[in-house]
This record gives C-alpha cells, sequence and structure tokens, in this order.
C-alpha cells in the first residue's frame, strides 16, 4: 500500500504524490516563543516526527522546518511587564523549549528558522504582493486584499460574505475590505521591535512569517504543510492567499493538521486556568507517557488528558518495558549461542507488514501501538515463567525482540529508556496517582516478611491481602519488592 495522507484542503485521504521523486519537502507551524509551551503545543511536534521517520523509512529523504515565531504581540507585552528587551524574552523561551524538547528525544529539525532572521525576505515578499496588486499601504501599514485573491477560503471552506464582520476581523476604516489582514505594521513607541522597510519603520505581521520562510528555505511549493488545527483560518489560510499571491505558484501539495487535546474533556484555557504545561508534565509525570499518549490515538481525533488516562498509558507502558526487561535479563542469563523460533521471526515479520499498512494509512499511530503491543503478547506467550528452563531459543527470541522493539522505537522516539528504571518510574507516578502511603504499605511489606521468616503463612496470607486491598501487590521485579496494582 502506498502512502496515503489525509488532505485537509480536499477534506480526504490522497495518495501522496512528492514534487520530486524521493524528496519531501515538509514544514510546520512552530512556537510563539513568549512563555513555556503547554502540552497541546507538543503533540505537532512528537507526531510529526513519527511521520518524518516513517517517510525516510519508506525511502524518501525529507527536509523539515519548524520555524520560532519571535516577533509577536504578546512577546511584546511580555516584555514590557518584565522590564527586558523583546528579544531577552524570545531567547529566553526558545531555550527552554528546547530543553523540552530535548526531554523528549525528538530528532532536530533541518531548520528552525527565527522570523527576526528574516525580515528581509519578508519585506521583500509584501513588496511584491503590492506589486502585483494584492495588497495596499495606508499610513505605513500594508494590508493583504484578499478580495484580490479569488480562492480565499479554499481551505478553511469560509466564504468571506458569512464571516460577521468585527467578530472575526478587526474592523478598520483605513482598510478597503473589512477582511483585509496586515502585513506590515508601522512601530508604536515604546515597542523596542522594529526594522526600517519602503513603507517606514515597523514589523511584520504575523501570518507574512510563514510565508516568507518557507519561500526563503524551499524557494517555491511544498509538498507538506502542518500544523494545530485551530491554525487552518486564518493563518494557514491566508498564507495560502500571500504565498500563491507572491510567486503565482501553488502554495503546498497537502495540508495536514493535528487535533485539539483536552483537559478533564474541558478544551484547555488560559480562562478555564486548566493549561498544563509540557514542562510540569515531564516533572509530573514523564516524557515517555506524554510521546506514548500522544501516539496511541490518531493524531485528527480530539482525546482528553486525565489523571484516569495517565494510569492507563502507564499499564501499557509497563507491560511492554517489563517485556523488555524480561528479554534484556534472558540474553544475558543464557551463555549459550542464541536461536530464533521460525514462528516468533514470521510473527513479527506479519506484524511489519500490518504497521506498514497502518502507517502508510494517513501515519494511524493508534493501530501502529496496537501492533507494538501484539509483539509483547507474542514474545510473552514463549514462557518465560521458569528461569531454569530459559534456553537458545528463549534468548534468539529475546534479541530479536530488543532489535524489533529498537527499530520502532526510533522512529517514534519511545521504548528507548533503561526497562527497570522505567518501570520503577513508572511505579513512582502510579503511587501519587493513587494517593498510596508509601510508609504504611513499607510497614506491612515488612510485617509480611516477617510472617514468613516465622512460617507463619496465614498471617503472610492476610498481609497480602490488606496489601491488595491499599492498591499494591508483592512483586520481585521492583526493588522494593512491591509495586502498584494497574488496570491493563
Amino acid at each position: 500500500m502506498a502512502l496515503a495522507v489525509y488532505n485537509t484542503m480536499s477534506g480526504k485521504k490522497e495518495k501522496f504524490v512528492p514534487l520530486e521523486e524521493g524528496k519531501v519537502k515538509l514544514y510546520l507551524c512552530g512556537p510563539t516563543v513568549y512563555d513555556y509551551l503547554h502540552i497541546g503545543n507538543f503533540r505537532g511536534p512528537i507526531t510529526f516526527n513519527l511521520m518524518r521517520n516513517w517517510m525516510e523509512h519508506i525511502g524518501y529523504k525529507v527536509e523539515m522546518a519548524y520555524n520560532y515565531t519571535d516577533v509577536d504581540d504578546k512577546i511584546l507585552k511580555r516584555a514590557n511587564d518584565e522590564g527586558v528587551s523583546p528579544s531577552e524574552i524570545s531567547e529566553k523561551y526558545i531555550a527552554e523549549f528546547e530543553k523540552d524538547f530535548k526531554a523528549l528525544g525528538l530528532r532536530s529539525h533541518d531548520h528552525n528558522p527565527k522570523v527576526t532572521d528574516h525580515i528581509p525576505h519578508i519585506i521583500e515578499s509584501v513588496q511584491k504582493l503590492i506589486e502585483n496588486g494584492k495588497a495596499y499601504e495606508v499610513d505605513g501599514e500594508v494590508f493583504f486584499s484578499v478580495k484580490s485573491f479569488e480562492n480565499y477560503g479554499q481551505l478553511s471552506k469560509k466564504k468571506l460574505d458569512e464571516l460577521d464582520e468585527g467578530h472575526r476581523v478587526e474592523v478598520d476604516q483605513r482598510k478597503r475590505d473589512a477582511h483585509d489582514f496586515v502585513l506590515w505594521k508601522p512601530a508604536k513607541e515604546g515597542e523596542g521591535l522594529s526594522w526600517d522597510s519602503p513603507w517606514g519603520k515597523g514589523r511584520p505581521g504575523w501570518h507574512i512569517e510563514c510565508s516568507a520562510m518557507i519561500q526563503a528555505i524551499f524557494k517555491g511549493t511544498i509538498d507538506i504543510h502542518g500544523g494545530g488545527i485551530d491554525l487552518i483560518f486564518p493563518h494557514h489560510e491566508n498564507e495560502i492567499a500571500q504565498g500563491e499571491g507572491c510567486t503565482g505558484c501553488k502554495y503546498c501539495n497537502y495540508w495536514v493538521h493535528n487535533n485539539f487535546i483536552n483537559m478533564n474533556d474541558e478544551k484547555m484555557s488560559k480562562s478555564l486556568g486548566n493549561i498544563m504545561t509540557a514542562r510540569s508534565f515531564m516533572e509530573t509525570y514523564d516524557a515517555e507517557i506524554l510521546k506514548y499518549m500522544f501516539l496511541s490515538a490518531h493524531y485528527r481525533t480530539v482525546f482528553s488528558v486525565s489523571d484516569d488516562r495517565v494510569l492507563q498509558v502507564i499499564a501499557a507502558l509497563n507491560r511492554i518495558y517489563n517485556a523488555l526487561e524480561l528479554a534484556k535479563e534472558t540474553v544475558t542469563m543464557v551463555d549459550d549461542q542464541s536461536q530464533v523460533d521460525s514462528g516468533f521471526s514470521k510473527k513479527l515479520e506479519g506484524l511489519d507488514a500490518k504497521i506498514k499498512k497502518a502507517l502508510n494509512d494517513d501515519f494511524n499511530t493508534a493501530e501502529f501501538i496496537s501492533l507494538v503491543f501484539e509483539a509483547v503478547r507474542t514474545f510473552n506467550a514463549l514462557g518465560f515463567a521458569n528461569k531454569k528452563k530459559r534456553n537458545t531459543v528463549h534468548k534468539g527470541c529475546s534479541e530479536l525482540f530488543i532489535s524489533w522493539m529498537k527499530k520502532y522505537g526510533d522512529m517514534s522516539a519511545l521504548f528507548n529508556e533503561e526497562p527497570s528504571k522505567m518501570i520503577n518510574k513508572l511505579d513512582e507516578v502510579s503511587i501519587k496517582l493513587k494517593n498510596i502511603d508509601k510508609e504504611k504499605v513499607e510497614h506491612l511489606v515488612a510485617k509480611r516478611n516477617e510472617a514468613r521468616e516465622n512460617k507463619d503463612w496465614e498471617a503472610a496470607d492476610k498481609i497480602r491481602d490488606e496489601l491488595a486491598a491499599l492498591g499494591v501487590e508483592l512483586s520481585d521485579g521492583q526493588s522494593r519488592g512491591w509495586r502498584v496494582i494497574l488496570n491493563d
């Protein structure tokens, strides 16, 4: 099955055909850097990381750009509030973003353009739009004329006459049409962020920034443009108008949008106070949990982050990492030369084919994750309970399983942590989420051990049941001898 991609422009899955055989030009809208980014901001980077890796896996050479918007009203406000320069704010939060990005273990991009590095390209683009009759200047401010672009609204499926004046667009008497949008803003006193231009000192509008950077990097039409679904209108709609209005060429062939993330079944919003930064999530839970959570749902679906959802993810990751720990232990335990069970090998080959079908079907990561689980179940079914009976076949299958998991772990930025450390980390998070009294549990475990030493089996069994009622079970796989009971 050839790669198929859901194109927002057409509203359907389409066979992916690159502009240049074997090569893909991919641009993903990046963050406005004025604060720590919330978890929803990372759905795109995590998802598109796998998309890029998969496309390379099936033979494409992918050139990817992910930008930083370091010119924006929010940056100026933050700088003013803190009494520092706008560049200090943007550089600070670029650095903080990159810390989070690194903590997630994602691949770096080929290009990370900043708006401030592309001001000449932006000015050139704006000038070209004026020359082409697509834009006009009023008192040092340049507007794009939406009525000059007959296909405006094609991406968002919106029509100009259906938009309420003053609701979605700002009413400005200087505009020829209420829906016209800003390409260049005149400088305001005290803003501290402006550049010389043919229209006076000023700074770019938001929408023109991406269009200009894309042209500067890729020199024409790109294959895939990605971003959050909230960017379809007006940002991406305006990008198309600007890009095609400037060059006369098609702006992008495939538009790919990831959906929203909710918190406890409510859309994340500052007004609701339910926004959680990625930094806070990773410190409270773990980066592995965030990545698995995002990839276990298809990128076009809305899903909710909650404590219950985190516990489900922990249970899943616990099974995966226990299998990896078992495999690692077996490889170390068996000294003889390894042998691979042909049935197990063929099973993994079959799963390879199913994964290829899933990821070629609009990057179906939910199905991909379920197939990884099938591999884990198949591995566990080989029979490892009796350590004394583990043999060369167990060793060979363990080596193959580790290698197979690493292949897809590298592709998804998952499953590459040290198994024993990750198992214990997951357990610690579970303890916090389930409000388990560690001191009480440790006391009961000590009492049970004492009862067993005294061969008081009735008391030992009673304490075991008491521990189960508290939500924990005894486990040789944990350094402390017990773990949280998770519903698999």
